[in-house]
């Protein structure tokens, strides 16, 4: 909607019937951070995590998970037969 309002000067509030203001204010607010939408790719490829971490941390939390399953099935705290 913030799109066609700075493409068109039509009455786009009463084409999405949404209030003027919240139209004027999404257009603002688009062509103010547009640049962080849609800039360059090289603040994506900065933010890209690093798979091995994130591997690790995956591998760490289903240990300690069928630890504490194998644990709570012990203490028959936890049906064996989920």
């Amino acid at each position: 909607m913030a799109i066609a309002a700075i493409k068109s000067d039509k009455t786009l509030a009463e084409q999405f019937d949404v209030h003027p203001n919240q139209i004027s204010e999404w257009k603002q607010q688009l062509q103010e951070s547009a640049i962080d939408v849609f800039g360059s790719n090289s603040k994506a490829k900065a933010a890209a995590p690093d798979l091995k971490i994130l591997h690790a941390k995956i591998g760490q939390l289903t240990l300690e998970n069928d630890f504490l399953e194998g644990a709570l099935i012990k203490a028959g705290l936890l049906s064996a037969k989920r």
